[in-house]
């Protein structure tokens, strides 16, 4: 089971991080970023929700990072999934993706996502994000 994360904790593990991504180009570019970063591990990346969801039930990590359109299934359909198991509880979920209307907010923030973010115009605070989880901070302080 995972550490929660919280602005008093210190990590000692690298933060386990899990990529959901659709686009080669994106993913690559994301997981490239994510290799610079010390502290963190990427555990696993998936293009579709089946996989996915298959994956992070073998697997558990810190942090998933998904886009709602996916080449098989979707993001939220993911996070439905996700919301009903245990041992996703403690994850931190962060959407990003080119669907960013309010009402996807809307549909996502129940399901525990805690960050949403523009792929087109917030990769930067994509990577603050994560370097301030992997630093054992909670992230609450950088929007999304």
């Amino acid at each position: 089971m995972s550490t929660p994360l919280t602005t008093s904790s210190v990590r000692t593990a690298p933060l386990r991080i899990f990529l959901v991504e659709d686009s080669a180009l994106v993913r690559e570019l994301i997981l490239e970023s994510l290799a610079d970063m010390p502290g963190v591990d990427v555990v696993g990346f998936a293009a579709g929700e089946s996989d996915a969801f298959a994956q992070l039930n073998a697997n558990p990590c810190d942090v998933v990072i998904l886009d709602i359109a996916l080449r098989e299934g979707n993001g939220i359909q993911l996070l439905r999934r996700l919301a009903t198991e245990p041992s996703q509880a403690e994850s931190v979920r962060i959407v990003f993706s080119n669907n960013v209307s309010d009402a996807y907010r809307r549909v996502v923030e129940p399901l525990g996502v805690r960050f949403f973010f523009d792929k087109t115009t917030q990769f930067s605070d994509l990577q603050a994000v994560i370097e301030q989880l992997s630093n054992g901070g909670s992230g609450n302080d950088i929007g999304g």
